[in-house]
């Protein structure tokens, strides 16, 4: 790396290389560092060490055999991303689902919401050598991974939505897991509000540092809590409701200074909110189915398979040929833990996708990794990373 003072000389700074196999990267991620002293003069972000042709893989399978290569693109937050995709084809089909499955689809989706950000919260902490709040913060977190395991098998990678529905109902005893999830939570932030919020340390690493402006995090395209800590009140769950989102009580929470201890306190109120939003759709949780009717999407039961020619045909025709979306293009977002994940779909009228193209939310937040670093101190930049929560496999798909 060359960097030039403003009359054209060269600088005697030394290169640093941070990543891809660093431990603070928090996965493969790799900074090139100018540095003078401890201070970093000029970053490049380099991208793409986690890249596993996403976008490719799937042309090759149906439109449901997509739902689990999504679980790996933020494998914190899996079920989010499955109902964020199956959200974009149900769009085009134009179908209404059930309440029971919407409802349901809230819960898992605030749960996984939880979940991210106590990740994002611990991962910092742990960076800035607080162990004690990287416990407070993983204590709930394990509650809700034992809740998932339960609902879909899996702990990390879910794959529970699915075209025109769910993977299955809840289980018995899944509201007082539930229930039982959300008062860890809310002693969690608790515990981790009195830990921090007058710590003298934690406040000297992150109160003030790599600010953001509102225009300028508008510029690259940042969304979710991010562009939230720099006072930008914009939420898709508001701005564009979607399963009944808009008919829950609850604030979209924003900061003011656009800094890293706005970022993660941010996080931790959108915690709160999602704690309500959760307890307010639990009292709505009313019996009933959580898949369409419509033989267009759903794989008709496997029972019928046995009992009717037209029930194993059905079948095999939906297992196999997949289901045909309609023909055309289009573009579909949901706010996620880490802001807007859309899918653009092209549909050529087959059983199969001609193109999906993903927007990580990750991506636009990383490319202004050097702006917030620039000029600070190398030990800063791992409380930046951190706080901008990147998931390796989202950016990179």
């Amino acid at each position: 790396m060359i960097v030039l003072d403003p009359n054209g000389e060269k600088l005697n700074l030394m290169p640093l290389n941070v990543g891809p196999s660093h431990p603070a990267t928090h996965g493969c991620l790799r900074f090139l560092a100018a540095m003078d002293g401890e201070t970093i003069v000029a970053s490049v972000e380099e991208i793409g060490y986690l890249h596993r042709g996403f976008e490719k893989m799937v042309e090759r399978g149906t439109w449901q055999q997509v739902v689990p290569y999504t679980d790996r693109l933020n494998y914190c937050s899996a079920i989010m991303n499955n109902i964020a995709y199956v959200r974009a084809v149900e769009t085009m089909f134009g179908v209404e689902l059930p309440e029971r499955c919407k409802v349901l689809r809230v819960i898992v989706n605030e749960l996984s919401r939880i979940n991210d950000h106590f990740v994002c919260i611990a991962a910092a902490f742990q960076d800035l050598g607080g162990t004690t709040p990287f416990m407070y913060a993983f204590n709930p977190r394990e509650e809700i991974m034992c809740i998932w395991e339960k609902l879909t098998g899996a702990r990390l990678t879910n794959s529970f939505a699915r075209i025109g529905g769910l993977y299955r109902d809840s289980y018995d005893g899944f509201e007082q897991d539930v229930l039982a999830a959300l008062d860890s939570t809310e002693k969690a932030l608790k515990d981790l509000h009195a830990c921090l919020d007058r710590n003298r340390i934690f406040l000297d690493r992150t109160v003030g540092i790599g600010k953001i402006s509102a225009e300028r995090a508008i510029s690259y395209g940042w969304t979710g809590p991010c562009l939230r800590a720099s006072g930008v009140a914009s939420d898709l769950r508001k701005d564009e409701p979607y399963y009944d989102y808009e008919t829950y009580d609850w604030e979209v929470v924003v900061g003011t200074q656009g800094d890293c201890n706005d970022r993660l306190q941010v996080r931790m109120a959108e915690i709160e909110e999602s704690v309500k939003i959760v307890r307010q759709a639990l009292k709505r949780l009313a019996p009933g189915p959580v898949d369409i009717v419509d033989p267009r999407i759903r794989v008709p039961a496997h029972k019928l398979a046995y009992q009717d020619m037209e029930g194993l045909i059905g079948r095999f025709k939906s297992v196999y040929e997949g289901i045909r979306v309609p023909e055309g293009e289009f573009y579909c977002g949901s706010e996620c833990a880490n802001g807007e994940l859309g899918f653009t779909i092209v549909s050529d009228g087959s059983g199969h996708p001609y193109r999906i193209k993903v927007r990580p939310p990750c991506l636009t937040q990383f490319a202004a990794f050097h702006e917030l670093v620039e000029g600070g101190m190398l030990a800063d930049s791992m409380a930046v990373l951190s706080g901008l929560n990147i998931i390796a496999g989202e950016l990179d798909r």
